[in-house]
């Protein structure tokens, strides 16, 4: 065999053998990628609803036990009512959406988080809103995944700009959908006082992931809305039974 042979065999080998390592060190390691993928996902859904502390750090197990004792996961038809994950799985998944209650220690919903996805500038933006149980008044707005500018539109990971969102309503004085917007720039600079409620602040040089971001809120909260509507009509201040919650008018 010629020298130039051995050296094309012995790169084909080194490669082969290459391949197999990071393939079996892949397939090893995805079980804990999952695991890591969820444990930050129940993380920002725990900073939605200001339960942990954005600038502490907590081992997994820590967000799983604080997830455990107080967020459950359901799902809401197109009527807003709550059924429980496995009603919504022997019927067509399009027809729910799923939604976190996080509960009280009297077992009452105190907010309730639905999952954002939308798109951003160069990418999917991807986060939880936490809306209180007047169904009115947003009580956080944490984000995990985008691939928006660091330094401008990359700002939307950022805890100033989230804690924008606390406080602020989706709905308009006569209690009329209106959803939350990102104003282009200091709300308070272009804003009627009056729709004020209803606009955070904007980051500067980052327009387009901005409006962006209003698009996609607005385009959430209207799904979600007969489900806000059941509980600005206090028709959702539930309990939980068994694992259903059922509602008192």
């Amino acid at each position: 065999m010629s020298d130039r042979m051995k050296s094309i065999c012995f790169a084909f080998a080194l490669c082969l053998v290459c391949s197999v390592l990071l393939t079996a060190a892949s397939t090893r390691l995805k079980p804990f990628q999952d695991t890591n993928i969820q444990t930050d996902r129940k993380k920002n859904i725990l900073m939605a609803i200001s339960l942990i502390d954005s600038t502490r750090k907590y081992k997994a197990a820590e967000i799983d036990r604080l997830y455990n004792e107080n967020i459950f996961k359901y799902f809401v038809d197109q009527t807003g009512t709550i059924v429980d994950q496995t009603a919504a799985l022997d019927t067509a998944q399009d027809k729910f959406l799923p939604i976190y209650l996080a509960m009280d220690k009297q077992n009452m919903i105190r907010s309730y988080i639905i999952p954002v996805e939308t798109r951003g500038l160069w990418g999917k933006i991807y986060g939880y809103l936490a809306l209180q149980n007047d169904g009115s008044t947003i009580e956080g707005f944490a984000v995990y995944k985008h691939s928006e500018t660091p330094g401008l539109g990359g700002e939307i990971e950022t805890r100033w700009f989230q804690k924008n969102f606390v406080g602020k309503k989706i709905v308009d004085q006569n209690s009329n959908f209106m959803s939350v917007s990102v104003a282009k720039g200091r709300a308070l600079d272009q804003v009627p006082e009056e729709k004020l409620p209803n606009y955070v602040d904007g980051i500067s040089g980052a327009t387009l992931t901005g409006q962006y971001l209003t698009r996609g809120l607005q385009e959430i909260l209207s799904e979600y809305e007969p489900t806000s509507v059941r509980f600005r009509q206090n028709l959702l201040q539930c309990r939980m039974q068994t694992e259903v919650p059922w509602c008192e008018k």
